[in-house]
């Protein structure tokens, strides 16, 4: 029987891997985890304790917030200012940044608490994304413009699905990691390590509805994706969820491609930059595949503000070409 590694035994092995590491990442990944832990048992039980629905406000984006959206935020909160490592928290549920601890704290962290939370009520699957950065200078007050660094600058990143099991995937740079919680223990087991996306796939993702507000070259190439043509197995099958982590999850597994175009209602897209594509940009680029906004690497977007939102096409590497083709012609 194959042993199983937690992953408190998986962090501390890897910490292990570098000379003079001060385990402060590792401490992080733990909160981290702490919190994914306290709002996957109380999605599984949202039911019966009567944190469905609207909570009454909107949040910074306009849009009408959950009672989940809420909880999941403060259990973020809570589980990143127990170790004072977290100076900061940017979260998709508050306007400006949450301070923690601007004395000590050296990383910073983005997060989407709780994403797809248009599923909550339906059941179906929803998911937290986050990203690590460091604290590039500790003199600086803490202040949005010492939270805005690209993507390429993340020590971390990862994400928790809250589906028929709960999984959280991350990444420190050295390959993606997948982990399963056990409940009945209360512990992430690791299921899979350096996971690789599939070189190409027959999978595209994309919300179609909004077909009629799109560029021409995606236009063309969604139809592309469902013409018959068996050399190519296409038609690709269509598989779309609402939930980023969850699309990106089947991504990830079974290759293709995740789409959420600009278009004349989204000039700029609608997906944030910071805390929903830069970390599932990092992700899949260490699983193999690739990340853009249409014209460049989603990694090395500059950013301009915390919550700024941006085009994303993710996926294999043979489907990201596919899509290039079609966007230079």
């Amino acid at each position: 029987m194959e042993k199983l590694i937690t992953l408190e035994e998986y962090i501390i092995h890897a910490q292990n891997k570098f000379p003079g590491a001060t385990g402060d990442l590792s401490q992080l990944l733990r909160d981290i985890s702490l919190a994914a832990k306290i709002i996957s048992r109380e999605v599984n039980k949202a039911g019966i304790t009567n944190i469905l629905g609207l909570e009454g406000s909107e949040n910074v984006h306009g849009e009408s917030v959950k009672k989940l959206d809420l909880f999941a935020n403060e259990q973020w909160i809570n589980a990143l200012s127990r170790s004072n490592i977290t100076c900061m928290v940017i979260s998709e549920e508050n306007e400006g940044i949450v301070r923690l601890s601007d004395k000590s704290g050296k990383y910073i962290v983005y997060v989407d608490p709780l994403d797809g939370s248009s599923n909550i009520d339906i059941n179906a699957s929803i998911g937290s994304i986050f990203s690590i950065y460091m604290r590039k200078d500790v003199s600086k007050p803490l202040s949005e413009s010492v939270a805005l660094q690209p993507g390429t600058e993340q020590v971390a990143a990862g994400y928790v699905l809250y589906g028929s099991s709960t999984v959280m995937a991350y990444t420190t740079g050295l390959g993606v990691q997948l982990f399963t919680l056990d409940p009945s223990i209360g512990e992430f087991i690791l299921h899979e390590k350096k996971v690789r996306i599939p070189k190409e796939g027959n999978i595209y993702s994309t919300d179609e509805g909004s077909y009629l507000f799109w560029d021409e070259a995606l236009k063309k190439y969604v139809k592309y994706c469902q013409e018959l043509d068996p050399s190519t197995n296409r038609p690709y099958k269509a598989r779309y969820i609402g939930c980023m982590a969850a699309d990106l999850h089947r991504t990830l597994l079974q290759g293709g491609i995740f789409m959420y175009p600009d278009s004349s209602r989204y000039p700029n897209g609608k997906l944030r930059l910071m805390y929903e594509c830069n970390p599932l940009a990092f992700i899949i680029e260490q699983a193999g595949g690739k990340a853009t906004d249409g014209k460049k690497r989603i990694m090395e977007i500059e950013p301009t503000e915390i919550h700024e939102c941006t085009p994303v096409y993710i996926g294999s590497e043979e489907n990201m070409k596919k899509l290039e083709s079609f966007f230079e012609g």
